[in-house]
């Protein structure tokens, strides 16, 4: 594993790519990495030395057990909390993130679980909340339709009565196919999704990983947090584990077997013959 690069004193804070100013990608490089990140709250040490790579194009399952530092984890990077230690590198290039603002400058959209949907408001205006489009000072609802439909025509999203129809009248997969719909058609290059399938049926749960899926093969990187092992094999290219706030397993899904993901989510390690993966620093 490589050495994390330290924040405070081993870095070199002029070549720090400040948020929201674009800079060319370095080829091969992690779409988004961190190194040696740490994080804490008073006496309680979330995070310690995190290590995490986010290729583009590719879906990423963050696992672990309660307590194990996976939403402190996605709240760095969406800019809620800015990290005490170590590094964030986007595009090969290290930034600093303050504010969920400035993520999302970047390319960064995270949908939790309460999905920040208004349920009184119809598809078309969740979709463009924040972000209404007007021509000559009157909202441009036709663009904004055309817009919408169009985005949830691409990612193939077909069981939705009318674009027009309120969020509250949606079932759970058609509510995350519209705050995934959001994200895409904010061009986010990375999305973080918390507990996606949470609480969904089955028809329900293939649905949103199919989703996830046609997300990640129109090159866009996904981070998925989900306790749902079997939704975890079925839909992801790579996971990493964490272990009461410590990285300790990371590799392409296929190196691992659930039941040594559990090993590594309960006990932090695992002596399973055929385990070839790679382990966290201590």
């Amino acid at each position: 594993m490589r050495r994390p690069w330290a924040r405070d004193g081993g870095g070199h804070p002029d070549t720090a790519t400040q948020a929201g100013v674009p800079s060319a990608p370095v080829d091969g490089a992690p779409l988004l990495s961190l190194r040696g990140l740490s994080k804490g709250f008073g006496p309680v040490q979330a995070l310690t030395r995190v290590d995490l790579d986010l290729p583009a194009g590719q879906i990423t399952a963050l696992a672990g057990d309660n307590g194990a530092g996976k939403s402190v984890t996605i709240k760095t990077i969406s800019g809620l909390w800015e990290p005490d230690g170590g590094q964030m590198v986007w595009e090969g290039h290290p930034v600093v993130l303050r504010s969920p603002k400035e993520a999302e400058g970047l390319g960064i959209t995270t949908i939790y679980q309460d999905l920040a949907l208004c349920d009184n408001l119809d598809i078309v205006q969740n979709m463009f909340l924040g972000h209404e489009r007007s021509r000559r000072g009157v909202l441009d609802e036709a663009s904004m339709e055309l817009t919408a439909r169009r985005t949830l025509e691409e990612l193939h999203v077909t069981t939705v009565r009318s674009i027009r129809q309120p969020v509250a009248s949606l079932s759970g997969g058609q509510r995350q196919s519209v705050a995934v719909a959001k994200a895409v058609m904010s061009h986010a290059k990375l999305v973080i999704m918390d507990e996606p399938t949470a609480a969904l049926g089955v028809t329900q749960t293939r649905m949103v990983l199919d989703l996830i899926k046609r997300l990640s093969s129109q090159g866009v990187a996904v981070l998925v947090v989900s306790h749902n092992l079997n939704d975890v094999f079925a839909m992801a290219d790579r996971i990493a584990i964490l272990h009461l706030g410590r990285s300790v397993a990371s590799g392409p899904i296929t190196d691992f077997d659930p039941q040594v993901v559990v090993d590594y989510m309960t006990t932090g390690s695992s002596t399973r013959a055929g385990s070839g993966h790679h382990d966290g620093e201590g």
